[in-house]
């Protein structure tokens, strides 16, 4: 085991598909363990709730991040929302971070919810912030929707960072000009992740904020002498699921061949498999739709043994992220990595880091 801490690091907790979210509890130890600095925790609808994950991670750690990455924003009351966030932080101790995203069109149209706007979550963010700095609101009225009363504890003054998933170049506009933090996409290249954090960057000093307040967080999806088949899930599974949701969007901000992502949503084994292919997918199915997918697209990733993902992780701060969040791998399984990282890492850039993932 490493001894370091790696404020600058932080890991997907239940990547993926799970069927236990208890083993969050024993990832979350395991990291604070290795020295991560924080766990960012997505939602599903199935056992992967934020609020009830985040108050877990809380309650088995002392000193890891925990932040959500990500949930929606028109999925709860804002006042429900902001009571868990106003919870969650005093719970940790200061070390909790909302994260939100727009989410899917297509899922909020299915379970009658809006469609998320950025209005709406500019809207909804200046809510958050009022009411963890012990605002009472009244009347009102705006993309967030209609509310005659907000409120929570007038003696609030509560320090809580707002992070966004961002994936297309509004988005990184929007990151940069409102949000405390933005978290990037998995399996982007080196080239579209440098390009991406100019344009955070340039979008906060237009708005005439400090660019290096905004904390940028790349994805990375590490499988580090994985077996074939963990490999398979890990990489291609993920890649083929995020192509399902939103294809068109990671190809066009990578600039690879849409032709690629057109025999691929043609495919047969595509269209048979009933749900996310990272969780329903046989490994026959995985190895079939491996052949669809570039070698290009897979290399936005970490592969091989643990000095060459560590050499990846060093990549993302080359190319401007503040934080890398190693993904689709447990702590455990990024020991070797991390022992490697350890070896090159710039200890002096990360001195004075706060674990929190949006300070």
């Amino acid at each position: 085991m490493t001894n370091n801490s790696f404020p600058e690091l932080g890991f997907y907790g239940l990547a993926g598909h799970t069927e236990n979210p208890g083993d969050l509890l024993d990832e979350c130890r395991d990291a604070e363990t290795l020295g991560l600095g924080s766990v960012f925790i997505s939602e599903r609808f199935n056992v992967k709730e934020a609020a009830a994950l985040t108050g877990a991670a809380a309650a088995v750690t002392s000193q890891l991040g925990i932040a959500t990455g990500v949930t929606n924003h028109n999925t709860r009351h804002p006042l429900v929302t902001a009571t868990w966030g106003a919870t969650v932080h005093r719970l940790s101790g200061g070390r909790f971070a909302l994260g939100i995203g727009r989410g899917f069109d297509f899922l909020f149209d299915a379970i009658g919810a809006k469609r998320v706007t950025f209005d709406q979550m500019e809207d909804f963010v200046g809510l958050m912030r009022r009411l963890w700095h012990g605002e009472t609101i009244f009347g009102h009225d705006g993309p967030a929707g209609a509310y005659p009363y907000l409120g929570l504890d007038p003696t609030f003054d509560e320090n809580i960072p707002i992070l966004m998933a961002a994936l297309g170049p509004k988005a990184m506009q929007f990151g940069g000009r409102v949000m405390d933090g933005v978290i990037l996409h998995t399996f982007f290249s080196d080239e579209a992740l440098g390009r991406c954090v100019s344009e955070i960057r340039s979008s906060a000093e237009q708005a005439g904020r400090d660019p290096e307040s905004v904390k940028i967080w790349s994805v990375l999806a590490v499988a580090c002498d994985l077996p074939e088949e963990r490999r398979l899930r890990a990489l291609v599974g993920r890649m083929a699921t995020y192509i399902q949701a939103y294809g068109d969007l990671l190809v066009n901000v990578n600039g690879w061949d849409p032709a690629v992502l057109t025999r691929f949503k043609a495919d047969e084994t595509v269209a048979s498999i009933g749900g996310a292919i990272d969780a329903k997918a046989t490994r026959e199915q995985l190895e079939h739709i491996a052949s669809l997918i570039p070698d290009e697209w897979l290399a936005a990733s970490a592969q091989g043994d643990a000095a060459t993902c560590a050499a990846r992780v060093q990549d993302q701060f080359a190319q401007g992220a503040d934080g890398v969040i190693l993904h689709a791998a447990t702590p455990k399984q990024l020991d070797p990595v991390l022992a490697e990282y350890s070896k090159v890492r710039d200890n002096d850039r990360f001195v004075g880091r706060s674990n929190n993932p949006g300070l």
